[in-house]
């Protein structure tokens, strides 16, 4: 069996824009054969220490060095950098070497140890599973571990692997997925790994405090999901001047696409089979467009197509509500970053700026939304345990948990920093005003330094708190605030679960040494949702219960 991925310059864990690290590439670690070499002076040798760039903390490239660490083990980890070995790869540069996979790692590349007559180091490889024998080609070092274009596999796993489920002709060369071999149950039980992982590198908690992880839910959709992509290409004006513009086809040298693996190469892409049937249909007429017109772009252009219901206009007497109810269900693709976007989750509908954040996976929003009702209210069974009456939806963007939520809870309110995220919030209710009676949801433009000062009547024992922070989580400050409100409910909402395990370790802990030792914070649940099938990134719903210890 045999596949290539080209190493270079950069690696992404995806080329369409899933919430992703982008890895950091260090100077003196990527080989660049055809560039001359500057000759010291007095043919002296240079003794000048080199800097090495450590990863930054929660980055994809600080949970691959806790993969490598974990599979090397601690003590040999230690005694590499006792030693000063820890940064000298004994490979060289497009060394071939035939491996052994012994994992998985947390952003999808297969793990192998260098083989015996080697010394310990770690190779990560795309597109390989654990137990194939693989053959790779070397091509960038970094601590503990080198990075591996895979040549060929040589033994493959048949258990796991089955090539004929891939659906797409780019899949092995293009860096959006890397999972399409694989059946979507093993798909879903690898992200439930990542997640328990990520809770035992990164939360500092006991296993005791971690109950199990729940498997991960799947979407109901695993192709023709994704209602945004960002194709892009470089400037090509270079290469007019050099070749001249042509006769409006595509040039040979010329390619709208996404980031060919492991490098910043742009690859040529036509469809893209985890996008919808609707950005594939406009794909093909806007690729043609920029063809005919490439001497207008005298820069590089990231793209936008994303999916939106049509919004028609409507006389300036009719409400809202109105044009919400007769929402045409065409379906169209927007391509302006400052247009907007309209979306139907269940039965309400949600406008937002085309270039802002909303989910792109809209079948498993529903699924989701319905999940976080379900988990906030079952141990409220009886009246003998009142029910949460007051919600607060921090981060509240959109409007999105606040308002699918809102049927449930007296009193909604939405907090967010960006007056902007705000307004659209504010109009979301007003579109659904027939299922969101007008007076229940606020939306108000927070203080960072006193986010909850909105929300200070809310009656903390029956009020729950959601939070969906961008993937750098949340920050200390914000946590000592959360902490400090004490509602009894905690719903965390997660694009990073690395990121959600740390913030979660540091809520439990804040709350044992700042609520007077009696009340704190447990962690009731954690459970992974799959947004982005075909590829290794998994979110997460962590819920977090108030509890009174007894004395």
């Amino acid at each position: 069996m045999q596949t290539s991925s080209s190493g270079g310059a950069e690696t992404e864990d995806t080329a369409l824009d899933a919430p992703a690290d982008a890895t950091t590439v260090e100077p003196d670690s990527v080989s660049h054969p055809s560039k001359p070499q500057r000759r010291k002076r007095g043919g002296r040798k240079d003794k000048r220490k080199v800097k090495h760039k450590l990863p930054e903390p929660y980055s994809s490239e600080d949970v691959v060095h806790r993969d490598v660490i974990a599979l090397l083990g601690k003590d040999l980890v230690d005694n590499l950098i006792e030693e000063g070995k820890d940064w000298t790869s004994p490979f060289g540069m497009k060394e071939e070497v035939e491996l052994t996979v012994s994992s998985l790692s947390s952003n999808g590349e297969s793990l192998s140890i260098a083989p015996a007559s080697y010394s310990p180091w770690v190779i990560l490889t795309p597109f390989a599973l654990p137990g194939e024998v693989i053959k790779a080609r070397i091509y960038r070092h970094s601590q503990l571990h080198s990075y591996a274009d895979l040549l060929e596999v040589v033994k493959p796993n048949l258990e796991m692997r089955d090539d004929e489920r891939a659906q797409c002709k780019y899949f092995g060369k293009c860096a959006g997925c890397q999972y399409q071999m694989l059946s979507y149950e093993t798909q879903l039980e690898l992200k439930r790994e990542v997640i328990v992982k990520a809770y035992k590198n990164f939360s500092d908690l006991p296993s005791s405090s971690v109950p199990e992880i729940l498997p991960t839910m799947g979407s109901p959709l695993q192709y023709g999901y994704r209602t945004k992509i960002t194709p892009h290409f470089d400037a090509p004006a270079n290469k007019l001047k050099q070749r001249g513009a042509g006769d409006g086809s595509k040039p040979y040298w010329f390619n709208v696409g996404f980031n060919k693996i492991g490098t910043r190469t742009v690859m040529d892409i036509e469809e893209c089979p985890i996008a919808t049937p609707v950005l594939n249909s406009a794909l093909g007429p806007i690729r043609k467009n920029i063809f005919k017109n490439l001497s207008a772009y005298k820069k590089g252009v990231s793209l936008l197509l994303r999916e939106s219901l049509e919004i028609s206009p409507r006389p300036q007497e009719e409400t809202v509500a109105a044009a919400s109810a007769s929402c045409s269900g065409k379906v169209i693709c927007v391509t302006d970053h400052r247009g907007t976007v309209r979306e139907r989750v269940g039965d309400m509908l949600f406008e937002y700026t085309a270039g802002s954040f909303f989910q792109n996976n809209n079948s498993v929003l529903v699924p989701l939304t319905s999940y976080v009702r379900d988990v906030i209210f079952s141990p409220f069974p009886s009246p003998a345990k009142p029910a949460p009456t007051h919600l607060v939806d921090a981060y509240c963007g959109s409007g999105l948990f606040a308002l699918t939520l809102s049927p449930q809870f007296d009193m909604v309110a939405g907090i967010e920093l960006s007056s902007e995220s705000i307004a659209c919030a504010a109009r979301n209710a007003e579109h659904n005003a027939l299922l969101v009676p007008p007076g229940k949801c606020s939306f108000m433009e927070g203080d960072a330094a006193d986010i909850f000062a909105t929300v200070q009547q809310f009656p903390r024992e029956r009020t729950v708190l959601v939070i969906d922070p961008p993937r750098k989580g949340s920050d200390e400050k914000f946590i000592d605030q959360l902490v400090g409100f004490g509602c009894q409910t905690v719903v965390y909402v997660s694009c990073n679960v690395h990121t959600q395990a740390r913030d979660v370790g540091m809520i439990l802990k804040k709350s044992e040494e700042g609520m007077g030792g009696r009340r704190r914070y447990v962690v009731d649940s954690v459970r992974g949702f799959d947004l982005f099938p075909q590829t290794a990134h998994v979110e997460s719903v962590a819920v977090l219960r108030l509890v009174t210890d007894q004395a």
